[in-house]
């Protein structure tokens, strides 16, 4: 029987699982903490499948063409059409497996307006589609954990893969309850971490979601692909913990952008785009936001208490709970954020990374978006990488056995054990915040030549000293060793942004503000010994 490691829980992990145990592979769920914790179930506004239930002739080459064109033809035809004409089944496998959709009065599954669409086509579960997602496919991994397909390896992190010779066997582990590290050893490991919303501090994402497994495996010799893509959601507000998403669905019911001059309520989404204005493609409105240097506010009371109560009912309450503004009889002011990562580990078309038997799925993975993601596609590509993932795997000849790593696996414990007697050293989340303000400051929604080489070179001071900090032992063993990872993930999104100079889709540079045709190819990062270096994948060495 085949063995497989899935790091990460949420929705393109669990099809993942699913799909291998429904094939009858033994999969090792490991996360540190349970589904219903993930990122994925903070997914408000819903999932994309052409299923034309408005009768306005949608069609699944629409749907093609609307996220080639909002990910600015950066994203390869033959991924996204897989993606696109996949959608529609998958659909009906949530409905089968019990994903409470929001229905039409003639029982359809209803669809809404999302930005950069040319149709309404965007399926929800009110304003908590991922949180449905999860509960379903929860249920069904229950199923088969049930049957001794599926094992969960709770309070468990990654640490490193067992990578020898380009050929993935496995993962070494961390367990927060014991503090050791363990090494599984599986046919196949299929990352499914999510985004590297860490290293931006307070974005609409988990901070769970640090960007470590990514950053480490690139020290291990995986490619990375297209980090300057980075998308910024144009409605957010702020809280003290995160930056709260006001979902697209606002905007999708007709809610209205506009700021005060004079007293005058100016809409500038419509006075600049007409009447689809407030349902521009992400990059858009946001850079208009940015430009603008002024306070815009979100209108939706002339809907009514009533609607707002049906239709975006999750965003009434939110508002209420961490901001006290009643939207029914209150603008909501918003500010765009950081929400999501269009690059992440390079992957070719059946989802294998440059490391043979080493996977990546869902955010973590980049593939299908381009230079933007649409609303509604991100968790179409969870579900849909999971699958793919799978089936390839199951088709794949199985891992030749795996060289004895018990020298590196004790090495690596006593240096781990190492930092567990130290008392009142530098914090590690310190760190991590000093990071933050560094991306934010020199990677925001608008970029230059001279700021990013300023971010490379600090953080490259940043991964000299904290080489030879002490971290203080109070804090999980698991933040103290994964900061290099962190820190360069962090240079190698500012070194990507720094080599494209060019102005595309999420990445906007004030220094290149034209789209250069010479540009139009995705940027694949290698490092070696340390040294991260840029390329454009001109061949199409990943199908992105």
């Amino acid at each position: 029987m085949k063995k497989v490691l899935v790091i990460g829980s949420g929705i393109s992990g669990l099809t993942t699982a699913i799909e291998c145990a429904s094939k009858g592979i033994e999969v090792f769920l490991v996360s540190p903490f349970p589904s219903e914790r993930a990122q994925s179930v903070l997914a408000a506004g819903g999932i994309n499948a052409a299923l034309d239930h408005k009768n306005e002739q949608d069609s699944i080459e629409s749907h093609i063409e609307d996220t080639l064109k909002g990910g600015c033809y950066l994203a390869g035809k033959k991924a996204v059409t897989g993606l696109c004409t996949a959608a529609p089944e998958i659909l009906e496998w949530l409905e089968h497996l019990g994903t409470v959709f929001t229905r039409t009065k003639e029982g359809k599954i209803d669809q809404r307006a999302f930005g950069g669409q040319s149709h309404r086509r965007t399926c929800y579960c009110g304003a908590s589609t991922g949180k449905q997602i999860v509960t379903a496919l929860v249920m069904e991994a229950r199923r088969y954990e049930g049957q001794g397909l599926i094992k969960r390896l709770l309070w468990t992190d990654f640490h490193s893969a067992l990578i020898r010779d380009g050929i993935c066997y496995g993962a070494r582990l961390f367990n927060e309850g014991t503090r050791k590290l363990e090494d599984i050893t599986a046919d196949a490991v299929v990352i499914a971490t999510g985004g590297q919303n860490a290293l931006f501090g307070k974005t609409t994402g988990s901070t769970q979601c640090d960007g470590y497994t990514a950053g480490m495996l690139f020290l291990q010799g995986a490619e990375l692909k297209n980090l300057e893509f980075i998308q910024y959601h144009p409605t957010t507000i702020l809280t003290g913990q995160k930056k709260m998403l006001i979902s697209e669905a606002a905007r999708g019911e007709g809610g209205r952008l506009y700021y005060e001059d004079g007293g005058k309520r100016i809409y500038f989404m419509e006075d600049l785009y007409g009447e689809a204005g407030n349902l521009m493609p992400r990059d858009v409105v946001s850079r208009t936001m940015y430009e603008l240097k002024r306070p815009v506010f979100l209108d939706v009371t002339f809907l009514g208490k009533k609607k707002i109560l049906e239709r975006i009912p999750e965003i009434y309450d939110l508002c209420m709970k961490y901001r006290g503004i009643d939207i029914s009889k209150e603008r909501i002011p918003v500010e765009p954020s950081v929400h999501f990562f269009m690059g992440g580990l390079a992957v070719k078309l059946n989802h294998e990374t440059n490391i043979r038997n080493l996977y990546a799925v869902g955010e973590c993975a980049s593939m299908y978006h381009g230079a933007n993601r649409l609303g509604g596609n991100s968790l179409l590509a969870a579900i849909y990488s999971g699958r793919i993932a799978a089936r390839s795997i199951a088709e794949a000849e199985g891992s030749p056995g795996a060289p004895d790593l018990s020298a590196s696996l004790a090495e690596d414990q006593k240096k781990l054990e190492a930092g567990y007697a130290i008392e009142k050293g530098f914090s590690v989340m310190h760190v991590r915040k000093l990071l933050a303000e560094l991306m934010h400051d020199r990677l925001g929604i608008v970029r230059e030549e001279a700021e990013l080489k300023q971010g490379i070179d600090e953080v490259s001071f940043m991964l000299d000293t904290a080489d030879k900090l002490r971290f203080d032992a109070s804090e999980l063993p698991y933040f103290n060793y994964s900061i290099k990872g962190i820190l360069t993930l962090a240079k190698a999104t500012l070194t990507a942004a720094e080599s494209r100079k060019e102005t595309r889709g999420a990445h906007i540079r004030r220094d290149h503000p034209e789209t250069k045709e010479e540009y139009r190819a995705a940027t694949i990062l290698s490092c070696t010994d340390g040294r991260i270096s840029t390329r454009p994948d001109q061949e199409g060495t990943y199908e992105s």
